[in-house]
């Protein structure tokens, strides 16, 4: 016995070493946020006060950005709304969904815009214009379910995919007619940039986000993922009586306007919501109507892009 524990000891220290850490150290999740979007929310409510592990975060500008981190196994888990994790999914990205949360507002917190002196004035009047958004992105999704209402397709306009920051660029110089664009970036286009909203999301999106994971990470990291969940629900339901104190932490970490802030946090408080038979269904719908407009032309079955086994971690009070 006295000489088999030098051997476990020192196989530990080996193990730890290709990981590239110390025995004592705690593991880390690497989460990924969309620039204040989960890393804000988490500081504001002091959710990981007492962690037991390290979260490395990583930033990006947009759902694409990360969901790309996310495939590349980059980053462990990250937030995301439901229509670019649809797209991401279908184009074979090795994630799951292990956190679902659903907007109060529904989809108000994602428009479309158009500049103050715009003639156009309805979704009807989009026929043959230039439109700016995320391929694949939330906005992407309202502009197709605003074309269809309006008894357009997507041959009738012409979709000009950019960065979000490239989009706000365009719009504002006037190389595109509209923006379909979310979050932060409606606000600040409604209440510093002179715009007319044209349609938004209400009766049209689901409101619905999802916390993604790699499946390597649901394997490896579960115990500190499931921690992880716990603490970002609290969060989530923390922000819906605290909207003052979580605005002040996104105007700080993104430099965004105070007023802009404020009206972004008061459009997309969410709370948690069971991964059940409902969710999925609304996910199909999502899945297809990229496939009915061209923008995926194959995709699995959506049913193995959900991990419900979360769903109780996530209710906890």
């Amino acid at each position: 016995m006295r000489r088999t524990l030098p051997v476990l000891a020192a196989l530990t220290l080996a193990l730890a070493a290709c990981q590239g850490r110390s025995p004592d150290e705690p593991q880390t999740l690497k989460i990924a946020s969309q620039k204040g979007g989960t890393k804000s929310l988490m500081l504001a409510a002091h959710a990981l006060d007492g962690a037991p592990y390290r979260v490395e975060w990583s930033e990006f500008p947009s759902a694409q950005a990360l969901l790309e981190a996310l495939r590349a196994g980059a980053v462990d888990a990250g937030a995301v709304g439901d229509a670019p994790f649809v797209f991401a999914y279908a184009a074979g990205a090795p994630i799951k969904a292990v956190l679902a949360t659903r907007a109060s507002g529904g989809g108000a917190s994602t428009a479309i815009l158009v500049r103050s002196d715009s003639p156009i004035r309805s979704p009807a009047d989009l026929k043959g214009r230039r439109i700016a958004t995320g391929r694949g992105s939330i906005g992407h999704y309202l502009l197709l379910r605003v074309l269809e209402n309006a008894g357009l397709t997507p041959r009738d306009v012409t979709v000009v995919y950019l960065n979000p920051g490239d989009c706000r660029a365009a719009f504002i110089s006037g190389a595109v007619d509209a923006w379909a664009t979310w979050g932060s970036y409606v606000g600040l286009a409604q209440l510093h940039d002179h715009t007319q909203l044209i349609a938004d999301g209400r009766g049209l999106l689901t409101g619905v986000g999802f916390e993604a994971a790699t499946d390597t990470a649901i394997t490896a990291k579960r115990t500190q993922l499931a921690d992880f969940l716990s603490r970002l629900a609290k969060a989530e339901r923390w922000e819906s009586s605290h909207q003052a104190e979580y605005a002040a932490v996104l105007a700080k970490e993104t430099g965004l306007p105070a007023d802009v802030a404020l009206y972004t946090v008061s459009r997309v408080r969410s709370a948690p919501v069971p991964m059940d038979a409902s969710i999925v269904a609304e996910e199909r719908d999502t899945l297809s109507r990229f496939l009915r407009a061209g923008v995926i032309t194959t995709a699995p079955n959506i049913d193995g892009a959900f991990d419900a086994s979360f769903n109780s971690v996530a209710a906890r009070p």
